[in-house]
């Protein structure tokens, strides 16, 4: 329950605020990316390990921009200003995809819309974090995460519904329109929470966030464990792969995000009463058990149901509970920085893990792509137990 309290009001007023602009946004790149990997591969003729590639680098130049966004937020004390550049960078981008006739123009644009995600997703994270006290981050963000995967269930339904009339080009250009609606909702409605500005502009205080020795291990964590998770794209083409066809993916990319959203405020909830990184622990399961399913060779849309909205549960689950763990790690003035540094690395393991995935694929067959996968699962999860077991003695002691 939210208290009587005027400026925690405030806060969640913030927190609503941000999640409708990521609503907004949501649903202008998800109308696209329900597609997008069909688009890439059969229309565009790139291949697996081409989309893989590719998919890395744009999630790695995200998080790299993470890092440089979250420093110059912390430098300058203020957060909107380059949550707002960022959005604006992706939200006028993404329909220029309905023009594009090769795969490296795609992906160009694909790369610039992850720029601007990487711009704005660091400092909006800290204004998220600013916007309540640390004992209840986990739900402020898994009420974002809630209104931010809302968005992502009706842009491909849009995707699906339109798909016969306007094709694949229509629907790009038509993401437009909920993209500036994102942006009119941020400049409107989204107030600074004016973060504190770090005490010295050196480099040296800037990274101390990593002298932290349990910091470091915990990204150390996270890291292996984001060498070996792809992403969406290549739970699509599973699904293809056990009989589904391509004209369905919007469908199972909304279930993907269906269930996502559903476990984003319980998730919230869990992390905030048992512990952040209990919660990563079980995303952690779930995406284990994705794997094991992955491997099998039951097809069928049943089936294909069942692993995407498993898939999806896992999503949900990480994209709540590993951004809500990271405030209890780093200094409230170096928060900025903090995300920043985590975004990279996950970035750069992302790299990896979709390009060594795409590769495994094309050369030696899905299945030994997924079991990498779940080799690196299960080293990540077996030394997440052991961290938190060695936090709570730590504690008690």
């Amino acid at each position: 329950m939210m208290s009587n309290n005027p400026d925690e009001r405030r806060g969640f007023k913030n927190i609503v605020a941000l999640g409708l602009v990521s609503l907004f946004t949501d649903m202008s790149t998800e109308m696209i990316l329900g597609l997008y990997p069909a688009f890439i591969v059969s229309v565009l003729k790139a291949s697996r390990t081409v989309l893989g590639f590719t998919e890395g680098l744009a999630i790695l130049l995200s998080y790299s921009f993470r890092l440089v966004s979250g420093l110059i937020s912390d430098v300058i004390g203020r957060r909107k200003v380059l949550v707002l550049v960022g959005y604006c960078l992706s939200n006028l981008t993404k329909p220029i995809l309905s023009i594009a006739r090769t795969w490296v123009e795609a992906v160009f644009v694909r790369l610039i819309d992850r720029v601007g995600k990487g711009v704005r997703t660091a400092p909006r994270d800290a204004l998220l974090s600013e916007s309540v006290e640390e004992a209840r981050t986990g739900i402020a963000f898994g009420i974002h995460r809630t209104l931010d995967q809302t968005g992502a269930i009706v842009g491909p339904l849009l995707a699906f519904v339109l798909m016969p009339i306007l094709g694949f080009r229509g629907i790009f250009f038509l993401s437009l329109l909920p993209g500036l609606a994102a942006i009119v909702t941020l400049a409107v409605l989204v107030e600074e929470r004016k973060a504190p500005k770090v005490k010295s502009k050196s480099y040296r205080i800037d990274f101390k966030v990593l002298l932290r020795r349990d910091f470091l291990m915990l990204l150390g964590i996270l890291t292996t464990f984001s060498v070996g998770a792809f992403n969406f794209s290549f739970l699509l083409l599973r699904v293809g792969a056990m009989g589904v066809s391509e004209v369905l993916f919007p469908l199972f990319y909304v279930l993907i995000n269906v269930s996502h959203t559903i476990v984003g405020i319980p998730t919230g909830y869990l992390a905030d009463r048992f512990g952040k990184e209990v919660a990563i622990l079980l995303g952690y399961i779930t995406f284990l058990i994705s794997c094991l399913l992955c491997l099998s060779d039951i097809t069928g849309i049943p089936f294909a149901v069942l692993v995407a909205l498993i898939y999806g549960v896992y999503v949900g689950m990480i994209e709540t509970s590993q951004r809500a763990v990271i405030p209890e790690y780093v200094p409230e003035d170096l928060r900025g920085s903090g995300y920043g540094v985590y975004y990279l690395l996950i970035g750069i393991s992302s790299l990896a893990a979709n390009s060594v995935v795409g590769l495994l694929w094309d050369t030696l067959g899905l299945k030994t792509a997924f079991e990498y996968s779940l080799i690196t699962t299960i080293v990540s999860t077996v030394s997440l137990l052991a961290f938190i077991v060695k936090k709570k003695s730590k504690n008690l002691s």
